[in-house]
């Protein structure tokens, strides 16, 4: 018992690292939207390149690689989005692109779990996305690989398969904003720390899941991912 609190805290969130027991820290988990073109143009808006736009999801909201997903409340239409996670390793506010990848840990895979029902009622109505994308578990991620093991993934197949049957493929290449000037653009909004997770976006293909469907999702070079929806 911590006896400064009136009452124990919650744990702290953390994610395995690939070929260690120690743990990753999660400070904030921090997400790019609209970051691939095919999935801008499917969601209604312009592909063409923006400033990149950020929204955020809670430490808690994660779910480990051999958790399950539970079917949340409150929706009827619940959508996986497959995305390359960057994990921060080092502080820093003001990056220059070319020294962003100094800041990198490492990489995962994870699932932007997302209400979109409710998500789309919070567009229309000017307020923010929080019901629709950060409520409990909506964070699904495969333990981090560290960069010293992969290095920097600039290509390679992003993808997502539901009870076997594909539903989204794409290639890291295509982002809008690469992870370097993910990482420097963020930094001049927040400042970044050891610990923070960015999701970085998720190809075209986005869609409804049910309960008792399995999601087996990817990047390659990087990880894979298996979550089953309870």
């Amino acid at each position: 018992m911590h006896d400064e609190y009136i009452f124990e805290p919650v744990p702290q969130p953390g994610l395995e690292i690939s070929g260690t027991d120690k743990l990753f820290p999660v400070h904030r988990i921090y997400c790019v939207g609209r970051n691939y073109a095919d999935h801008a143009i499917e969601m209604g808006h312009d592909p063409n390149r923006e400033p990149p736009f950020f929204f955020q999801k809670n430490p808690d909201s994660l779910v480990r690689q051999g958790q399950d997903f539970p079917y949340p409340p409150a929706t009827s239409d619940v959508h996986f989005e497959m995305e390359l996670v960057i994990a921060i390793g080092k502080d820093g506010i003001d990056i220059a692109n070319d020294a962003a990848l100094d800041h990198v840990f490492g990489y995962a895979v994870g699932l932007d779990m997302t209400r979109r029902d409710l998500q789309g009622e919070a567009k229309k109505l000017g307020r923010p996305w929080e019901v629709g994308k950060a409520f409990e578990s909506s964070a699904p991620c495969s333990p981090i690989v560290p960069a010293s093991v992969i290095g920097h993934p600039e290509k390679g197949a992003i993808w997502l398969n539901v009870n076997g049957v594909e539903r989204q493929r794409g290639d890291l290449s295509q982002m809008i904003w690469k992870v370097p000037e993910t990482v420097a653009y963020l930094s001049t909004l927040f400042s970044l720390k050891a610990g923070d997770l960015i999701f970085t976006g998720t190809p075209a293909g986005v869609g409804a899941i049910q309960r008792g469907d399995k999601m087996v999702g990817g990047v390659d070079g990087v990880s894979e991912i298996e979550v089953g929806v309870v």
